[in-house]
């Protein structure tokens, strides 16, 4: 029987679930639709899809290297509760390790990716339904190194901060004190030329009036600006940052010191930018025992 595009629309109505799973659970049901509300049911997708207008802000991130490849990658889920579970942390390593055994280099591509229960997305969404939580793969990124280059990978707060740097002529301590660093203090960018334009003139702005507003002449508050605006990039840009462990040098001095040179910076930080769910830790356990 033909699938039609109205069949998966009253399919998707009823179960919440996605366009391609619907369809693929017709196409395996011969177009009936009560066994294709079964049959999403007994995948987890069904369940699962009731979880997707839920906020998973907490999780983990992790970072997995082989050879001259690397992946780091935020799993999120929607209590730290369960970002502790053996069985969460599993799949983290499920994904992480699939993914750094293929050539996969997006998130799209990741989710499709073979696994253990079909793909990547189907093994989230079976763990979606098991686990009781919205669970997802939020973001990824492959990095692959030359030769004459280090991989220096840390985690903080137990997955909480992943940081994955690349160092080009140096050793991998060296290059894990550099992804230290990005963790502890929160640089906005790696180097100064990765600040936007705009986002420099209006912190110039803002030094300009807080300098005028001291009573400084216009001139004499140009030239605070362009003091201002070196401490600023001191602050925000990792490569122009003290060095944690020598407040005397920069963490691009450091590098270049031990022979070596920045190449990449990456830095994730399980939640950062999305919306937190307000619910206490007793809510949380009794979600968990009721399974919602």
């Amino acid at each position: 029987m033909e699938v039609t595009a109205s069949m998966v629309k009253e399919l998707r109505e009823m179960t919440g679930a996605g366009m391609m799973d619907c369809k693929k659970a017709l196409a395996e049901t011969k177009g009936n639709l009560d066994e294709a509300v079964n049959w999403l049911r007994e995948k987890g997708i069904a369940k699962s899809a009731k979880k997707e207008s839920r906020i998973a802000a907490e999780g983990l991130a992790n970072i997995y290297i082989k050879d001259n490849r690397a992946v780091i990658l935020e799993v999120n889920s929607e209590t730290d509760f369960v970002s502790k579970n053996a069985e969460f942390t599993s799949m983290i390593d499920t994904i992480g390790n699939t993914i750094l055994n293929s050539e996969a280099t997006t998130l799209d591509e990741a989710l499709a990716l073979n696994c253990e229960e079909g793909t990547i997305h189907d093994l989230i969404v079976a763990k979606t339904a098991k686990i009781g939580e919205k669970l997802s793969l939020r973001r990824i990124e492959v990095v692959t190194k030359n030769a004459n280059e280090v991989f220096g990978a840390y985690l903080h707060m137990g997955g909480k901060i992943a940081v994955l740097s690349v160092i080009e002529g140096s050793t991998e301590e060296v290059a894990k004190d550099v992804s230290m660093q990005a963790a502890a203090m929160r640089p906005q960018y790696v180097f100064i030329e990765d600040v936007p334009t705009e986002v420099v003139e209006k912190e110039k702005a803002i030094q300009k009036e807080l300098a005028m507003s001291e009573g400084k002449p216009a001139e004499i508050a140009e030239k605070m600006v362009e003091g201002r605006i070196k401490k600023y990039f001191k602050e925000i840009c990792l490569a122009e940052q003290a060095f944690i462990k020598d407040g005397d040098i920069s963490v691009s001095t450091y590098v270049k010191n031990n022979g070596g040179t920045i190449k990449k910076v990456i830095r994730y930080e399980v939640g950062e930018g999305m919306e937190k769910r307000n619910e206490n830790f007793a809510e949380e356990v009794m979600n968990q025992i009721k399974g919602n």
